[in-house]
């Protein structure tokens, strides 16, 4: 998994403020002080995770997996990923904070030791690379590069599996428990659909990103998801609630039709074209890609950024 933007909430925070005379119930302090842990953490995984799977994806585009040899057409190196010390120094800080859950901290610790491995390692790389030295050596250094690069983002994939599964159980949880206490005390008006719509959005996105996707299980994430958007695009507006922002609901159903086409892409066995594998092996470039898991994740995070923004745009 990868290029995921987390959400964060609080245990009743609401996407949508308070329809007029009601007041959303303020978090407690543990709450708060889970919140802030737990944005320590996604703040290591939304700054560096997915440069550091796009550094392995442009190496991989040209080197063989036993290695480089020389011999390549062409040779791009890899890229570097951003500065770890602000991760490493916050994941410290969360750790030492309540509420303690020594599993998730050792996941962290765990991240952050092979996310600051990585970035040196990748900075050796890149200037080896960039000045092209492997000219001078015969890919000497290249070669010797290759088994500490690849053992390094094993390490990297590993941890950064561990620490989303231990921070999406508890993001998860609290968005279940908030999605009730938000139809106990309002209803199933628009607050209450934006919260479920997003829940499922996530679902629908893990189906789709399974090791082995199930297409029973991704049609049957699409065909719930599917419902909650258009319930939360009738509940808009209707009897004096909540007016959501069109863009916001636009990004719903964009989601909804990628994940519908890399379903089918999945399920017809659909190939892609030469000039489209050439865009999804481009970083930055995926995305333009129908149907591709690229665009998706591009999709979603738009939906996360409409719903970070309140659903009101």
């Amino acid at each position: 998994m990868r290029n995921i933007c987390f959400l964060v909430v609080a245990a009743i925070a609401a996407c949508l403020e308070p329809a007029a005379g009601q007041q959303a119930p303020p978090a407690s302090s543990a709450s708060a002080q889970l919140t802030h842990k737990m944005n320590a953490y996604v703040g290591c995984i939304n700054r560096l995770s997915s440069r550091s799977y796009e550094s392995r994806d442009r190496y991989f585009s040209w080197a063989a997996k036993s290695g480089p040899t020389g011999k390549e057409r062409i040779i791009y190196g890899t890229y570097t990923i951003y500065d770890t010390s602000d991760c490493k120094t916050n994941v410290a800080a969360a750790n030492a904070a309540d509420p303690h859950d020594a599993e998730l901290e050792a996941a962290a610790n765990a991240y952050v030791a092979a996310v600051t491995t990585l970035e040196p390692l990748l900075k050796e790389a890149d200037d080896y690379y960039s000045q092209e030295n492997y000219k001078d050596d015969k890919m000497a250094k290249g070669k010797a590069l290759h088994p500490r690069l690849v053992a390094a983002w094993d390490a990297f994939a590993s941890a950064d599996k561990a620490l989303r599964a231990g921070v999406e159980a508890i993001n998860d949880k609290r968005a279940a428990e908030q999605l009730a206490a938000i139809e106990a005390s309002e209803g199933r008006k628009s607050h209450y659909y934006v919260e479920a719509l997003m829940i499922q959005a996530k679902r629908v996105l893990r189906a789709q990103q399974a090791d082995k996707p199930d297409i029973d299980a991704i049609t049957q994430a699409l065909n719930e998801y599917e419902a909650t958007v258009k319930a939360t695009e009738d509940a808009s507006g209707k009897d004096g609630d909540v007016k959501l922002g069109s863009m916001f609901i636009g990004s719903a159903k964009s989601f909804l039709t990628t994940a519908k086409q890399l379903m089918r892409r999945v399920r017809d066995k659909v190939p892609y074209s030469s000039g489209e594998k050439m865009m999804l092996s481009n970083a930055g470039s995926g995305w333009m890609v129908e149907g591709s898991p690229a665009r998706l994740m591009r999709d979603y995070n738009q939906l996360v950024d409409g719903y970070n923004r309140g659903a009101r745009i």
